[in-house]
């Protein structure tokens, strides 16, 4: 089951007079020593087993401590542990994979292609339980074993020798090699998880490292951790900074204040914290591939069956002034569920969103007049005209969430004649919970990538989707998804089908996109090579300090 990743709004309060205080200063000192840096983070690590993590806290502390076969450097992918990126042979069916003879475990043994079909092998065994392990569909068997139908040794992954790994395919994925960059298709080192058994993860001294950067005295629910330099990484040449520190800071005020005392290298700040720094020279935004969308509830409430209110809903909502004068954090207004910045046409390299039609796009446009107008329409052809609706908008409960849903619950009143909101604002696994058990009438969701490619994001909307809380469906839609997975997985006609399944939700609005989600940071001047891939983590070989 494929279940809503961590994505909440963050904390907003903030300390006014401390931010005043603060703007005056300068932080050109580095926040560490000279081959040191320092970086704030949301949370602790949950678990530190590929296998096992959800979150990109630890996505990123394994990417900076391990390595599979691919790396991302900017939006190209480079070979890591395998030697080159690799063509898929038998229609697209069987990938080889040459592996370095030179990578080596931080206990100096040598990464072998067995580490990989060990590791793989537990992602998909039931009895380990991850919740990734249907990223693997695909993969010969993959779905046959997590269903409990087939053996964990049937799996298509096999060491044709210690240094040649050959995976085989059910059907081609044309995103496989994006896969590959994942760090649930990382290796593992056998030993290490059979010694620790079900504590494998939870403290630094279960783990044993292939990648730039090893973790040091890390103890599980740490709030701050130490990265050093793996001296045994194949590539350790590369990696300039001997350490990396991270230290979890969750108000943005203290953030700033760490960041102003020179503690800090790099920080998120948040709401009105980010709205005061935004002219300061330390201050940047950085684009995520996530969006936080609206769901209305058809199964519960027929009349969001009428596509002319769900555009209504969507056309009263001014995701300009949601995101600059409530949010505040470098997040951007969005056209479709697919964010920007993520995948690009194969052929002709645009942004999939620069794509789209126009005239589906057009249903995010903030259009009040337009917005009323449909949604009398709407009543008229649903026999509810001068019937009135007291519909619950079902949110997260931070401070941001809450501003949010206030603003939402205000251009939604004023602008739909009759209509009613209240909130129900909860945590954030309450209201994952209510949304399973369609207890809700409106929601606020958000979905962050697997992978940089727009089936992450369309194919949770299918007919009988996980994903799909509002019950929305389309024939034509599932049609388009099923084209780009089946007859066109191999064919550029693939992209041309997630075209126009974005196209087909956006006419409809079937899904209510809302914006983009955003970061906004301050970050050390002499802090250099931050290199934000599309998987959506750090790739920290590239990162220097300027001298």
């Amino acid at each position: 089951m494929r279940r809503e990743k961590g994505l909440v709004l963050g904390v907003t309060t903030v300390a006014i007079t401390l931010l005043l205080a603060a703007c005056g200063s300068s932080s050109s000192k580095n926040a560490g020593s000279a081959d040191t840096v320092s970086f704030s983070t949301t949370d602790v690590i949950s678990t530190m087993d590929p296998a096992l993590n959800t979150d990109v806290i630890g996505a990123q502390a394994l990417t900076d401590t391990m390595e599979g076969l691919y790396r991302y450097e900017g939006k190209t992918i480079k070979p890591a542990i395998a030697t080159k990126v690799v063509k898929p042979t038998n229609n697209g069916l069987t990938y080889t994979f040459p592996l370095r003879k030179d990578a080596k475990w931080s206990n100096g043994k040598a990464v072998t292609a067995e580490d990989f079909v060990y590791a793989w092998r537990r992602v998909v065994d039931p009895k380990v339980g991850s919740q990734y392990a249907y990223i693997y569909e695909g993969i010969e068997n993959a779905a046959a074993i997590t269903s409990g139908k087939q053996p964990v040794s049937s799996l298509g992954v096999v060491a044709k020798d210690k240094h040649t790994l050959q995976v085989t395919l059910e059907k081609p994925i044309p995103y496989f090699s994006q896969l590959m960059t994942s760090s649930t298709f990382f290796p593992v080192y056998p030993d290490a998880v059979k010694k620790a058994g079900k504590s494998y993860g939870t403290n630094a001294k279960t783990l044993v490292f292939n990648g730039p950067y090893k973790l040091s005295g890390w103890n599980g629910p740490d709030s701050a951790w130490k990265e050093v330099k793996n001296t045994n990484y194949w590539n350790a040449k590369a990696v300039k900074v001997k350490t990396l520190k991270y230290q979890v800071v969750k108000d943005p005020s203290t953030a700033l204040n760490l960041f102003q005392s020179n503690k800090l290298d790099r920080t998120n700040i948040s709401g009105d914290t980010a709205k005061q720094m935004k002219n300061d020279s330390h201050y940047s935004t950085q684009q995520q591939a996530a969006t936080f969308y609206m769901q209305v509830n058809q199964a519960k409430n027929p009349i969001f069956k009428n596509a002319k209110i769900r555009q209504a809903i969507s056309m009263t909502i001014n995701r300009k002034e949601l995101v600059n004068q409530v949010l505040g954090d470098g997040s951007a207004p969005v056209a479709s569920l697919t964010p920007k910045g993520m995948s690009f046409d194969p052929t002709t390299k645009k942004d999939f969103t620069s794509e789209l039609n126009a005239e589906g796009k057009k249903n995010t446009t903030y259009n009040p007049k337009e917005a009323t107008k449909l949604w009398k329409e709407g009543l008229a052809e649903t026999g509810q005209t001068g019937k009135t609706f007291n519909y619950t908008l079902l949110g997260d409960d931070t401070d941001t969430a809450k501003k949010q849903a206030e603003y939402l619950q205000d251009t939604l009143e004023k602008n739909l004649p009759g209509l009613k909101v209240t909130l129900a604002n909860v945590p954030f696994k309450t209201r994952l919970t209510r949304s399973d058990n369609g207890d809700f009438d409106m929601v606020v969701s958000a979905w962050n990538a697997d992978f940089p490619d727009p089936i992450t994001f369309l194919d949770l909307f299918v007919t009988g989707g996980d994903n799909n809380k509002g019950k929305w469906n389309n024939p034509e839609f599932d049609a388009q998804i099923k084209a780009s997975k089946t007859e066109n997985a191999n064919d550029e006609a693939r992209w041309q089908n997630l075209i126009k399944a974005q196209d087909i939700m956006n006419k409809e609005s079937g899904v209510i996109p809302l914006y983009q989600t955003g970061r906004a940071y301050l970050t050390n001047s002499s802090v250099k090579g931050l290199d934000y891939g599309p998987s959506g983590n750090y790739n920290n070989v590239s990162l220097y300090l300027k001298k």
